[in-house]
C-alpha cells in the first residue's frame, strides 16, 4: 500500500470517527424546578452551577428565572423538549413531592396530543431522569422510618406512570440526601455540602448519559 493510499485510509478513519462520534453526543436537558433557586438554595444551586462549568453543551432552563409568575410558555417548552435526548429533572424535595413550579410547568408542558394520545409522539424514547435533593437524611426514607416510604417509593409512583403514558425510558433516580438548606448557618456543614453536590454535578455517570 502506497503512502498516498495510507492517507486517504487515514483520513477516511478520521471523518468516519468525527461522524460516529457526533452521532453518539445526545442533546441533554436540564430542567431546574426550584421555585427560587437564585436566592434560597444551596444544594441544588450547586449542582446547576457545576452543570454549567462542566457541561457547557447542556440546556440549562431555570424555570424559577423564566416563569416566576408561573405562566410557562408552553411552545418554547415543547420545542426544547422536542430537541432532547436526555431530559433530567433537577429539583428539590417538597413535601414527598416535586415543587409546584415544576408541577405546573409539567401539568402545562406535557399534554394530550404532544406528550401522548394517537398524535402526541413528541417524547417517545427519550430518556426521562429525576435527580432530587433531600434536606432529611437517607434513613428517613425507609418502611421503618417516620415517613414509612422510600424514595423510589415515593417518586416511582409519580413518575413511573407519566414515562409509561408519553413511551419515555425512565432511568434510575439520581439523589442526594441531608443537604438541608439550615446548614447555611455553618460555614463547614454547608462547604461539605457543597462539595457533595458538585460531585452530582460533574458526574457523567449519575446522569446515565
Amino acid at each position: 500500500m502506497t503512502q498516498h493510499h495510507r492517507g486517504w485510509q487515514g483520513q477516511i478513519l478520521k471523518r468516519n470517527l468525527q461522524i460516529k462520534n457526533k452521532q453518539d453526543m445526545k442533546n441533554v436537558l436540564i430542567i431546574s424546578g426550584h421555585t427560587n433557586l437564585a436566592n434560597n438554595s444551596e444544594a441544588n444551586k450547586t449542582i446547576i452551577e457545576e452543570l454549567i462549568r462542566t457541561h457547557p453543551e447542556y440546556q440549562i432552563d431555570l424555570l424559577s428565572e423564566l416563569y416566576r409568575d408561573y405562566i410557562v410558555d408552553v411552545a418554547a417548552e415543547q420545542e426544547k423538549l422536542k430537541w432532547a435526548d436526555v431530559i433530567v429533572l433537577q429539583f428539590p424535595v417538597f413535601w414527598y413531592s416535586m415543587p409546584s413550579l415544576l408541577r405546573k410547568w409539567i401539568e402545562d408542558v406535557v399534554v394530550h396530543g404532544f406528550a401522548y394520545g394517537s398524535e402526541g409522539t413528541a417524547l417517545q424514547g427519550k430518556k426521562l431522569i429525576a435527580s432530587f435533593t433531600t434536606g432529611a437524611p437517607a434513613e428517613s426514607y425507609s418502611k421503618e422510618s417516620f415517613v414509612g416510604y422510600t424514595l423510589e417509593e415515593i417518586f416511582g409512583a409519580q413518575l413511573k406512570p407519566t414515562a409509561n403514558l408519553c413511551g419515555m425510558q425512565l432511568q434510575p433516580f439520581v439523589y442526594t440526601c441531608g443537604v438541608s438548606y439550615a446548614n447555611r448557618t455553618d460555614p463547614q456543614a454547608l462547604e461539605t455540602m457543597k462539595q457533595r453536590c458538585r460531585e452530582i454535578g460533574r458526574s457523567d455517570r449519575k446522569l446515565l448519559i
